[in-house]
């Protein structure tokens, strides 16, 4: 089956064995992955609005996986299930990813593991969830129609890690392909001109950029 980029790397991060819910699941392509190509027994697909779901009905019909993928219209981990271990959020900004995670904590205890790719914020994300007890277990870059975005999966168990490890990925800044480099220059890039636009009274921003671009010269460099 035809799958973009994003969604095909977030599918093939997902545990084998596990029990999945993929939150705003859009049409369900990566649903449909999940139980076609990867061999997941079953998938709930969730999402706000009913439009996507209508179109994700269609393509769970046409690829006659109804009795593998549930479909549920709902806000965030509303959708929810007994059993459900592992989480998938893609295209959605980090803020919005966070909000999810914050409105139901009680289904934390049963999820181990999230695969997240947020659309902006991730540091944002990153936080949060180390704060909640999990782990940057990888870290993956994808780049489709000349944008790169991460994929980040969190995994139970505490650890901790500095601004730094957080801000350029502590399994990422490991990495030396051409993506990894390139993501890191764009980046470099967006900082410097963040801090040529910054007003002078934000000195805590200020301060926080220049160390920020420091520490992405240093990656590049080393």
């Amino acid at each position: 089956m035809k799958i973009n980029n994003r969604l095909k790397t977030i599918g093939d991060l997902v545990p084998l064995y596990s029990y999945p819910l993929d939150i705003g699941c859009d049409h369900a392509l990566l649903s449909i992955y999940l139980v076609r190509e990867k061999n997941i027994s079953k998938v709930v697909a969730s999402d706000n609005k009913s439009g996507p779901l209508k179109k994700a009905l269609e393509n769970v019909k046409f690829y006659k996986v109804e009795n593998k993928v549930k479909l549920i219209e709902a806000e965030g981990l509303n959708s929810y299930e007994e059993g459900i271990d592992t989480v998938t959020i893609s295209g959605m900004g980090g803020l919005n990813i966070n909000k999810i995670i914050d409105d139901n904590r009680k289904y934390l205890k049963n999820i181990k593991t999230f695969i997240l790719s947020p659309n902006n914020y991730s540091i944002a994300v990153k936080r949060k969830l180390t704060k909640l007890g999990y782990h940057i277990s990888n870290e993956k870059l994808v780049k489709e129609n000349n944008i790169i975005y991460e994929i980040l999966v969190f995994t139970k168990g505490r650890k901790y890690y500095s601004y730094k490890k957080l801000f350029l990925g502590p399994v990422l800044s490991l990495k030396k392909d051409n993506l990894t480099k390139e993501y890191y220059n764009n980046l470099l890039k967006t900082k410097k001109a963040l801090l040529e636009a910054l007003p002078k009274s934000l000195k805590n921003k200020i301060r926080e950029t220049k160390k920020e671009i420091k520490y992405l010269e240093e990656v590049i460099n080393n």
